[in-house]
């Protein structure tokens, strides 16, 4: 064990705190690290925020994640935010840094880390299915990372426009709206397709509505969904021999980013994604 003092990280949740698959990447990749660190889950309500958050400053916490619904409502306690938190307008990494509190959002980032695995997105066109937080996120990062535009489908014009108009007004890149009528038909033009909505979690055969036959060999294919990873939106476009994208390891490489965010340290991603498979039992 490495004679670093015990550092311990939260993570403030919205949802019932059983069955937390990052704590347990979290705590392995601490241990495969030498690391004395813990990363502990609390379940906390929209009124108790306050409380938590006065909570984290006194005890000394490290840093913490944060999920639905505080991922907004925590921005006021915090002093500084990174350029991609400030654009998503949400939060779910934090760092302490001397006596300040630093935001940043590792959705993106983790995404478009597991993309440069196997393409480069800069100058790419992109479709983006969902117009949620999931969905800014990645468009944020997209966007900074410098592809060249963005496609936002949605069913609510509100969302997709509000998300579209986010990009063009802060960002460099081309983005429009696209109204999600029944199958929707992926652009012929179109280099990387991402399902950012919820639709195929924890569920194998659920169907994202689109037009299976406009999906072709040359398009990069993602997924946000971690469980199963093998969606059936995945297994489609694997069918149509297109390069496929599991939400594993968005989830993984956000874990990397925050592991480094957290710690300096360049953690074993190999490790986080075996723990992840085992915690998932896949």
């Amino acid at each position: 064990m490495s004679n670093t003092p015990l550092q311990e990280l939260i993570c403030l949740m919205g949802q019932p705190v059983a069955g937390n698959p990052t704590q347990f990447m979290m705590e392995r990749a601490f241990a495969a690290s030498a690391l004395d660190w813990r990363y502990l889950t609390f379940e906390i309500s929209p009124d108790q925020l306050d409380d938590a958050m006065r909570g984290f400053r006194v005890m000394g916490f490290r840093g913490a994640n944060f999920t639905l619904p505080h991922k907004v409502s925590v921005i006021p306690y915090l002093d500084e935010l990174s350029q991609a938190a400030q654009l998503m307008g949400a939060v779910n990494c934090v760092v302490r840094s001397d006596d300040r509190l630093l935001g940043d959002n590792t959705d993106g980032k983790g995404f478009v880390q597991s993309l440069r695995k196997v393409t480069d997105p800069k100058e790419k066109n992109v479709v983006i299915l969902g117009a949620g937080g999931a969905s800014r996120a990645i468009a944020v990062e997209l966007a900074l990372s410098g592809v060249e535009k963005i496609t936002v489908v949605n069913r609510t014009a509100q969302r997709g426009e509000e998300l579209a108009e986010l990009l063009n007004d802060k960002t460099d890149v081309q983005a429009e709206y696209q109204r999600w009528e029944d199958n929707f038909a992926i652009p012929e033009e179109a280099d990387i397709v991402i399902n950012a909505t919820s639709i195929g979690l924890g569920d194998v055969e659920e169907r994202v509505p689109i037009e299976v036959e406009s999906l072709q060999s040359s398009m990069v294919v993602a997924d946000v969904i971690f469980n199963p990873p093998m969606t059936w939106f995945l297994e489609q476009a694997d069918k149509r021999s297109c390069t496929i994208l599991d939400g594993l390891g968005m989830l993984v490489n956000q874990g990397v980013i925050a592991f480094k965010i957290w710690t300096g340290i360049d953690p074993d991603a190999d490790v986080m994604r075996e723990s992840l498979e085992e915690y998932l039992e896949i």
